[in-house]
């Protein structure tokens, strides 16, 4: 859904791109509750795509781990829906695969920003407090997913990947994308 000030352009990468000039579909195709009629204009992405979407993804996931094992990093709060959808069709793909996949979740939220400024330090808050991470903290340039990630690999993970359902651009163009978008 796509309130009126909320229409920041968007891409899915890899298969679909949404114009900037893209009007949406017209709300009388959709069923919503009425409090919201007034703050929607459209809809920018029906939830039937982006469901088709995360499957599509979960299926390109299951066949790059091949053998492994999978522990899944969510990040809080925006990350939430997507992440559980994902896990989701996993676990039932894994259900009627031809080998049983072994899946952890944990959730962590980071923290870059202090009153809609960027700030110096990226704060990851895990279940043991994970640690504070230097660095410029930009969630849309992909800065935050970056510094996240360096901190990861010193765990020494067999293998890391960063599913993301959109990506946002922005006129900097700069940091991390999505491995499976």
């Amino acid at each position: 859904r796509a309130g009126k000030l909320d229409r920041a352009p968007v891409e899915v990468r890899g298969r679909s791109r949404i114009r900037d000039d893209w009007p949406g579909f017209p709300l009388h195709l959709f069923s919503f509750p009425k409090h919201y009629a007034e703050d929607l204009e459209c809809v920018l992405i029906p939830h039937g795509i982006i469901m088709d979407r995360t499957e599509r993804l979960a299926r390109d996931i299951m066949s790059d781990l091949g053998d492994h094992d999978i522990v899944v990093l969510c990040v809080l709060k925006g990350g939430y829906q997507f992440c559980s959808d994902l896990v989701e069709v996993i676990k039932a793909l894994s259900r009627t695969s031809e080998r049983s996949l072994l899946m952890r979740v944990d959730f962590i939220r980071l923290h870059s920003y202090l009153n809609d400024q960027s700030t110096e330090d990226l704060h990851i808050v895990g279940p043991e407090d994970l640690s504070i991470l230097s660095g410029k903290g930009i969630v849309d340039t992909g800065k935050t997913m970056k510094a996240l990630l360096k901190h990861v690999v010193t765990f020494q993970p067999k293998m890391v990947k960063v599913a993301g359902l959109l990506v946002k651009r922005v006129a900097s163009g700069v940091g991390s994308l999505p491995d499976c978008t």
